[in-house]
């Protein structure tokens, strides 16, 4: 039986296979036109929001998104950020920007904070943008607490965050949560969909990404080939860049080259939450 069952498999692997593959390969070179990240800021159109609505960047970094939310739709931006290293990296870049559009400098501000615990008064804003943050925070409800506090009726809270998936496997995990600070019960998507209703806030969509973002980047000229190639040579050649830039650096580079590898090969999937009050 085992003999026979080889052999059928090695007649499908060598005739019956090759037979399809170049049809196989032409049909998978063909596009299945994913979205971009330009995706949630249709979510954003779609909310109808004036120009002149209050939006928070809750974890601005260094104030990208912020500056596109106000550019593109005339929002007054607060981008909010625990790292006074991207409050300045965002101020230099809003100066720049300004120089280029002078009322930016008057639509988008940057401060110091916490998602734990917003600046900024109840019922204020008309939009909490919250992108690729929350991986790092574990207390949940306490973040989606703050995001309902602050919203005005009416409000929505935009949320894009990656989350494991079956095909992770344990030790993967770990050593990536413990190299990236993550925190592991963030990225488990039941968790932070109870994080959601706990804080009485719920979910009016919700988009599975997946791949989609890397396809498209790798479509348009990006850099997921060089990633995969990075993780590669770190892989191969460890005690070289160890010792030329020392372990948690390397640590931070392999994982950093393999989270977006993960993406492609699905044990990672990025979603979007669009919630509401």
């Amino acid at each position: 039986m085992v003999r026979s069952l080889t052999q059928a498999r090695l007649k499908t692997f060598y005739d019956a296979f090759p037979r399809i593959e170049a049809e196989f390969r032409s049909a998978l070179d063909a596009s299945l036109q994913p979205r971009g990240p330009d995706a949630l800021y249709e979510v954003v159109k779609e909310l109808g929001l004036p120009p002149g609505a209050s939006v928070v960047d809750v974890g601005c970094g260094e104030g990208k998104h912020a500056l596109a939310l106000a550019e593109r739709f005339g929002f007054v931006v607060r981008g909010i950020d625990p790292v006074p290293r991207h409050i300045e990296l965002a101020q230099e870049g809003l100066t720049r920007a300004a120089e280029r559009k002078g009322e930016l400098s008057r639509l988008v501000h940057f401060e110091l904070g916490a998602a734990e615990a917003l600046p900024l008064d109840d019922a204020s804003v008309d939009l909490v943008w919250c992108r690729d943050v929350l991986l790092h925070v574990a207390e949940l409800g306490r973040v989606y607490g703050e995001c309902r506090r602050v919203l005005r009726r009416g409000g929505r809270v935009l949320v894009y965050q990656w989350f494991r998936t079956d095909r992770l496997e344990p030790r993967e995990a770990e050593w990536l949560w413990k190299t990236l600070g993550v925190a592991a019960t963030s990225a488990d998507p039941d968790r932070t969909e109870a994080a959601f209703s706990g804080a009485g806030l719920r979910i009016e969509k919700r988009i599975e990404f997946g791949s989609e973002w890397g396809e498209r980047a790798e479509e348009d000229g990006g850099d997921g080939g060089r990633r995969l190639l990075r993780a590669a040579r770190l892989l191969r050649a460890s005690e070289r860049y160890i010792s030329q830039f020392g372990q948690e650096a390397y640590d931070i580079m392999l994982g950093d080259s393999l989270w977006h590898v993960y993406r492609m090969i699905g044990k990672l999937s990025p979603r979007m939450y669009l919630l509401a009050r």
